[in-house]
């Protein structure tokens, strides 16, 4: 039994995705401009296209936070690091 949501609630989807969001002016619609990272790794492309079509968007990409606050994953010998946790 497939279970309705009206239209007039809000709907928050958060979770640990392993997807990079980039900054690409195509994907304007549903991210913003602060994303750590340039371009979208496949999981990446997933989310973005997950948002777009359910009229979301990737807010955890439109604040301007230092992007040490935004990394959301450090390798254990600390030199790689990604925003790879959203809110949508």
């Amino acid at each position: 039994m497939e279970q309705i949501i009206p239209a007039y609630d809000t709907k928050i989807i958060v979770g640990n995705f392993n997807s990079k969001i980039g900054r690409e002016d195509i994907f304007k619609s549903a991210i913003g401009k602060c994303s750590v990272h340039e371009t979208p790794n496949e999981n990446g492309i997933r989310v973005i296209d997950f948002a777009t079509n359910n009229n979301m968007i990737i807010k955890s990409t439109y604040f301007p936070h230092k992007n040490i606050r935004k990394k959301t994953w450090q390798s254990p010998d600390g030199r790689t690091n990604y925003q790879i946790n959203h809110i949508l």
